[in-house]
């Protein structure tokens, strides 16, 4: 934890208090950053902003060796950065499964089945937690900042955490049917263009959209404990 201004007077009896104050907000970004960050969202365009246009002029082969590539470069820009060990090898794995259902399916659109699988299986998972009354957003929240399972018996509460919910549920449902469309067709290129348009740009949307609903939530709570 680096430390916030003030933080030099920490070796007295405030020490306590300084802590207490800076938890809150660094609790605040923890589920994005449980995603790679920001950072890490559009670290994970490079390699196709790289494969694509490799296979198109120099083949399959070389796509897939210049995309490892690209993301051995990315690591270790993550690594020197400090940016977080997890994300970085996570982003490398990803690549690298990536490229191997690509070799195998023989065609360089295998690249993005991986991605489309984990969509389908993301909305799915999302809609079951809103059936069971457990919707994930609210279930990561509460769990980020080390709160109970209170909130789920106020049922405003639990209606804004199913709306932020199924809000990512659309967005991975949108992402499935769109990708697996141009599989269909063989359409790299409009694949690659897809998953960047529908990667970060629509999770910076879906993430506002649910700090505005989280709030919501979080207001319902204190007015029903109140």
């Amino acid at each position: 934890m680096t430390p916030t201004s003030g933080a030099d007077g920490s070796a007295d009896g405030t020490a306590g208090h300084d802590v207490e104050q800076d938890s809150s907000p660094e609790q605040t970004p923890t589920v994005l950053e449980q995603m790679g960050g920001v950072s890490g969202l559009i670290y994970s365009t490079i390699p196709v902003v790289v494969f694509v246009p490799v296979n198109s002029f120099f083949g399959l082969r070389a796509a897939i060796v210049a995309a490892l590539a690209t993301a051995a470069l990315v690591f270790l820009i993550r690594i020197v950065r400090r940016e977080g060990l997890t994300p970085a090898i996570s982003g490398l794995l990803g690549v690298a499964i990536c490229v191997f259902i690509a070799d195998r399916v023989g065609d360089a659109k295998g690249y993005f089945l991986f991605g489309i699988w984990t969509t389908l299986a993301y909305a799915i998972v999302f809609v079951v937690s809103i059936m069971v009354r457990w919707p994930l957003i609210g279930v990561a929240w509460h769990l980020v900042n080390g709160q109970g399972t209170a909130w789920r018996r106020h049922r405003r509460t639990l209606r804004a955490y199913d709306i932020a919910t199924a809000l990512w549920a659309l967005v991975f449902a949108a992402r499935y049917l769109t990708q697996s469309e141009l599989y269909d067709l063989g359409a790299t290129g409009w694949l690659a263009f897809a998953r960047i348009a529908m990667g970060w740009p629509l999770t910076a949307l879906a993430v506002l959209a649910t700090v505005v609903l989280v709030r919501r939530a979080v207001r319902e709570e204190d007015t029903v404990s109140a």
